[in-house]
């Protein structure tokens, strides 16, 4: 008797829990490993977050089950977030919905939208839990193609037309993790307008939508007329706030897809922890400063990798969002060699870009997840390799 199902059995290891294995292998025989493999921020949370959630977890009342649903200071938070930086009315009760970390959320978004067999489209390169979760569902995944030549924008006249017509849902993710791109609304447009066209459930991975430079802001998908028909958008407090390790995070729009969500979330869950909830309700209440300050500190480290690595040879456009940097491997290396040549050679750890898909080859992605100190060590390590 075989313990483990077809679909774990043929799930490959999350990379990242891969990353971190051979990270403690290289510590344990003494290499000093500088970790920009990971999206993970260094810094720290913010005070007023924290302290909100210990004054919160003295409360009895706290200890209890959440709704289902996530708590209703949280919900309107979310919503009133939506308002004043979008401009978008969302109600709270229906067009709102508590995550315990948007990870969790898009997987269990395709299991509560999709038959097995049913086609989703996802963009490649993109973030690896798409490709995982439309396995775990019994999905079949049919990538979008995204190129630096066009600016990894959707290339919808690339699909084909049979693919198109199976599709039940799309992924899209702007800023981008892996390639740090950002769009201006009009890309919104007319990704909802295929949306609406083809009767594809689109669902947008906002996680960075508040990491931004050079007087970027990135635009919700839901700004665009109509788009709450079809589309949902997820968001995290992880990567703003600095708030990973807290798993708490929001999906809004089209109350069918989250009503659906919801049910199945009800069935496996109950919610996040009341205190962390109330906790994020405070951070998206606030006036956003800590944001800024951790934008300034992120756009700094950019600015300092950026002009190195094309000083060394190692082409990289700059980016306008997210804390990555998604740079061109050199003539002659793979991804993966490439990667591999900068752990054995400098102790350094990158993702390479076929980690998230078949387009990500001939490029990698470093995390600016470290400090200045840690930086300038990376820069001077790469500066004595034979590339």
């Amino acid at each position: 008797m075989t313990f483990i199902s077809d679909k774990v059995k043929n799930l490959p290891p999350y990379l990242f829990s891969e990353f971190q294995r051979k990270k403690k292998q290289l510590e344990e025989n003494g290499v000093n490993v500088i970790d920009l493999g990971i999206g993970a921020p260094d810094l720290p949370t913010p005070a007023f977050i924290y302290e909100k959630l210990a004054e919160e977890s003295k409360k009895p009342a706290n200890h209890r089950y959440s709704t289902y649903s996530g708590c209703s200071e949280y919900r309107e938070a979310v919503a009133d977030f939506y308002k004043k930086h979008y401009g978008i009315e969302l109600d709270p009760e229906t067009e709102v919905l508590a995550l315990i970390g948007s990870k969790e959320g898009i997987a269990n978004l395709i299991q509560a939208v999709i038959n097995p067999g049913d086609t989703v489209l996802s963009p490649d390169p993109g973030y690896p839990v798409y490709d995982k979760g439309i396995h775990l569902a019994g999905g079949r995944n049919v990538r979008l193609p995204l190129d630096i030549e066009n600016g990894y924008v959707p290339r919808f006249d690339k699909l084909a037309k049979s693919d198109v017509q199976k599709a039940k849902l799309m992924f899209l993710n702007y800023p981008s993790n892996p390639t740090a791109a950002t769009v201006t609304l009009d890309t919104f447009v007319e990704a909802v307008a295929f949306s609406l066209e083809n009767n594809v459930i689109l669902a947008h991975d906002a996680a960075y939508d508040l990491i931004t430079f050079d007087n970027y802001k990135a635009p919700s998908v839901l700004q665009v007329p109509n788009a709450k028909d079809i589309v949902v958008e997820f968001g995290s407090l992880s990567k703003s706030f600095n708030m990973t390790g807290w798993r708490i995070g929001y999906v809004v729009g089209n109350r069918k897809v989250i009503q659906a969500l919801a049910t199945l979330k009800s069935n496996l869950d109950t919610s996040q922890f009341l205190p962390i909830q109330k906790a994020a309700a405070a951070a998206l209440k606030s006036d956003f400063s800590a944001v800024k300050e951790n934008n300034s500190i992120y756009l700094e480290r950019m600015e300092k990798m950026h002009a190195a690595l094309n000083e060394i040879g190692i082409f990289t456009e700059r980016p306008r969002g997210t804390i990555f940097i998604w740079a061109k491997v050199p003539t002659d290396y793979s991804s993966r060699s490439f990667a591999a040549k900068l752990l054995d050679e400098a102790g350094i750890i990158v993702t390479p870009g076929t980690a998230f898909g078949p387009s990500g080859e001939g490029f990698i992605r470093i995390s600016l997840t470290v400090n200045k100190d840690r930086l300038d060590e990376v820069i001077h390590r790469l500066k004595q390799l034979d590339l």
